[in-house]
């Protein structure tokens, strides 16, 4: 039988009733012919109030055993979930990340996973088993214990059964209805889209578009995996939602798909750094090694022999670069008069594949901003995609504007 991945997260089973809602809908794909591998998450804020006990407990915990006791909340879902399926009367069990097995390196509360074997759940499925219900974000490391995959793990471990499984389609339940143009609570002409390609859709989840792990499009995007992003909490059909595709399957769209916004960002600017050869690699090094997550990078007009290095990064990250930086002047590897950071600022991108072919997207994007009085602090650019930092508080006028100029709100 064909095989389908299903995947609901914390809001869609965040009740025993909620459960049952997605059980049903579990119920109607089994009715259809298929084989499913249901992939579930904790219930909604279980994983938040499991984190909390063991900060409580140890500060400075062995993150094995903190995987040990954030995984448990995919277990109990699991459990409820195949429980419920039972008593509907399809054949249902569930499964931890150890047992199926989900193999994953050891790097603990953000392993990635290596292999999926598939004959443990295909023996079942021979046998009569109709629903495997899989515990999202975790695994299992060569050493044999418990790993997660961090923060939304589960989109991740679904797109990953799906390839190994060669399921036809994954499914991913959440409290939103699709993948809109941008987020409909800064704009209200907000439009769902029937279609986005993977690139697109990675861009948008990198940028600060919630809908989707990045790491869960990156892997759909290498296996050619079909996504589709629906409501767990509306009635549906077999066009309902959003389907992440390939570039290919997409008719028509229009130059620019979308606008994400991330509003925690902060600009740094090293001023005054000694300017010569390998001067990146002796700030970025140490950026790298102390875990920052730099996106925008400007270097300055070289005047004697002194330039000024500007990057972005989140505003969380900030006190450890400011700390990285200081450590490496300390050590000699770097010269420079201050280090400048400003917290008040947002990134707004537009992204679309449509970019490729048509010129004129970034002027229009900044003539629409100029309008608006919105004065642009940094600008980075790739082949569909351009962002800019601004000041935070012009963020949602900004993200309106360019929704209007590039008339997002109609369909190609």
């Amino acid at each position: 039988m064909p095989v389908l991945v299903m995947k609901f997260g914390g809001t869609s089973v965040a009740t025993l009733d909620r459960i049952k809602r997605a059980a049903k809908r579990v119920g109607v794909e089994v009715a259809k012919g298929y084989d499913v591998i249901v992939i579930v998450s904790a219930m909604s804020g279980k994983t938040n109030e499991l984190v909390g006990w063991v900060n409580e407990t140890s500060p400075l915990y062995d993150a094995r055993e903190y995987d040990a006791v954030v995984s448990s909340g995919e277990n109990v879902t699991a459990g409820l979930m195949a429980l419920t399926l039972q008593e509907m009367d399809v054949p249902a069990r569930s499964w931890q990340g150890w047992q199926v097995p989900v193999k994953t390196t050891s790097a603990h509360s953000a392993a990635r996973i290596e292999d999926i074997p598939p004959e443990n759940i295909m023996a079942k499925f021979a046998e009569g088993m109709r629903v495997a219900v899989v515990a999202g974000f975790q695994g299992v490391s060569p050493e044999g214990r418990i790993t997660t995959l961090g923060r939304g793990g589960s989109d991740t471990t679904a797109v990953a059964f799906a390839a190994a499984f060669d399921a036809e389609r994954c499914d991913i339940y959440t409290d939103v209805d699709g993948v809109y143009t941008t987020d409909p609570r800064v704009c209200d002409k907000a439009r769902k889209m029937d279609k986005i390609a993977f690139e697109e859709m990675l861009e948008l989840a990198s940028l600060g578009a919630k809908v989707l792990q990045t790491r869960s499009v990156e892997l759909a995007m290498r296996y050619k995996v079909k996504l589709r992003v629906l409501s767990s909490f509306e009635e549906q059909s077999d066009e309902a939602g959003t389907l992440v595709c390939d570039e290919d399957e997409i008719m028509e769209s229009n130059v620019v798909s979308g606008i994400a916004y991330s509003r925690d960002e902060a600009k740094m600017t090293l001023v005054s750094v000694a300017d010569r050869p390998g001067i990146a690699a002796a700030i970025f090094g140490p950026l790298s090694d102390a875990g920052i997550n730099v996106d925008m990078i400007i270097q300055n007009i070289s005047e004697e022999g002194r330039t000024d290095m500007t990057f972005s990064c989140p505003t969380d990250q900030v006190a450890r670069a400011q700390k990285a930086m200081d450590d490496a002047k300390a050590k000699g590897d770097i010269n420079f008069h201050d280090l400048v950071a400003d917290t008040h600022v947002c990134k707004v991108s537009a992204v679309g594949i449509g970019m490729r072919s048509q010129s004129g997207v970034a002027a229009k994007m900044f003539k629409t901003l100029s309008d608006e009085g919105i004065n642009i602090k940094v600008i980075a650019t790739s082949e569909i995609k351009i962002s800019v930092l601004i000041d935070r508080k012009y963020m949602e006028l900004a993200v309106q504007a360019l929704h209007d100029a590039f008339e997002l709100d109609k369909a190609a």
